[in-house]
């Protein structure tokens, strides 16, 4: 079973920069806007999104897909730009950012400007503001879940944190506390430290959380950036199991943390591990045919969570556009709401990355199919 054709050719991807003394492109019939990080300290996250981008269809029921590509470098300022422009010119959805303060920003954009936005961070809204906005990551409270019940099951009785100093690493220490003070047996949290995307190190940080001597500890950082915290706990003389969240389930955790994150315990997707899944679960067949699309065009063991989330944006269009033509043409209001209804009303659907239910009060989607946990074992993913 697949969820559409690739391209056969690159040609029809419009890669758009818009310079300053020259218009924009024209554009027509379904307009996907996408904003990512090409470029910058989460460029390991946006590449391999804009890659499955690159095999995606050229139409979607009948009608020419238009993609508009631009880099937004991790950066919350360039993000809202992009949206200002898709939304001037009528996209009929947005898809981005993997950044989670980045898509945070242009959520407010897009809420307000009724566009749909498939956001692929686990991006946290104020009540009310979630309107438009559907994440196609898992969401932290899920994931969070999945990790607690790993420690409570390896009678771990106390934790210690290490996470981005931003909205993606606070998210994850809320969820985790929660759940911490609520689930008998699980452990306690005894030491919290911070860093920037930016940072080069983590020394200071990683002195404390040893000193702390937490029997486990988690960190919530993502793609190759995950690798630099893990590195320093362990040249500090870390011991303990280092858990990583979901945003770390890349290729270049595994490349650039070396020997230091062989069994490092890390969550993940389907698509992560398709092969090692067992048959009758749901996603099998869809995670089978992204690694089979993506690794077919870029080669063996370059597939990537971040990458299926484009593959699973392509699954829902092809269910939800369908229905939404029937109420208005592409760039009109009517095609946009309509596609937002669509999508609320989907019901349960498999995909690469697991199975997603969104409702009209519930626009985080992914459901207990979505998660598992993986270890890396000598520069391979091995499902637990």
């Amino acid at each position: 079973m697949t969820a559409f054709t690739p391209r056969k050719t690159l040609a029809t991807l419009a890669v758009a920069v818009v310079a300053a003394a020259g218009g924009p492109p024209a554009w027509a019939d379904i307009t996907i806007g996408v904003s990512l990080p090409l470029t910058g300290p989460a460029s390991s996250l946006g590449i391999p999104l804009q890659n499955m981008v690159k095999l995606w269809p050229q139409q979607i029921a009948g009608e020419k897909l238009n993609v508009i590509v631009m880099d937004d470098a991790g950066d919350p300022s360039k993000g809202v730009d992009h949206v200002r422009r898709f939304v001037e010119h009528k996209a009929d959805l947005v898809m981005g950012s993997i950044v989670t303060p980045v898509a945070a920003a242009q959520a407010q954009l897009l809420f307000d400007a009724q566009t749909p936005q498939f956001a692929l961070a686990p991006v946290m809204l104020p009540p009310g503001k979630e309107t438009w906005t559907f994440r196609m990551s898992q969401g932290t409270a899920l994931m969070a879940s999945i990790v607690v019940d790993e420690l409570i099951k390896a009678k771990v009785k106390t934790v210690g944190f290490l996470g981005y100093a931003d909205a993606y690493g606070e998210g994850w220490l809320t969820e985790v506390n929660k759940l911490l003070a609520s689930r008998p047996g699980a452990p306690k949290m005894v030491a919290v430290e911070r860093f920037a995307r930016t940072d080069a190190s983590v020394t200071g940080q990683a002195i404390k959380l040893v000193s702390a001597n937490p029997e486990a500890i988690l960190v919530a950082a993502s793609g190759g950036g995950a690798a630099m915290p893990h590195r320093g706990l362990v040249e500090r003389g870390y011991k303990g199991p280092i858990y990583q969240t979901h945003a770390a389930a890349s290729r270049d955790f595994i490349r650039l943390g070396g020997k230091d994150v062989n069994g490092a315990h890390v969550l993940a997707s389907p698509s992560v591990a398709a092969e090692q899944i067992p048959a009758h679960h749901p996603s099998k067949a869809h995670a089978l045919d992204f690694v089979k699309q993506y690794e077919g065009a870029y080669g063996a063991g370059t597939r990537a969570i971040f990458a299926a989330s484009a593959y699973d944006v392509m699954v829902l269009l092809g269910k939800t556009v369908p229905v939404a033509l029937k109420a208005g043409r592409p760039g009109t209001p009517e095609f946009r709401t309509a596609l937002r209804d669509a999508t609320e009303r989907l019901g349960p659907t498999a995909m690469s990355n697991g199975v997603m239910h969104f409702t009209k009060d519930d626009h985080w989607g992914h459901t207990a199919h979505s998660g598992l946990v993986v270890r890396v074992d000598n520069g391979d993913w091995k499902v637990e």
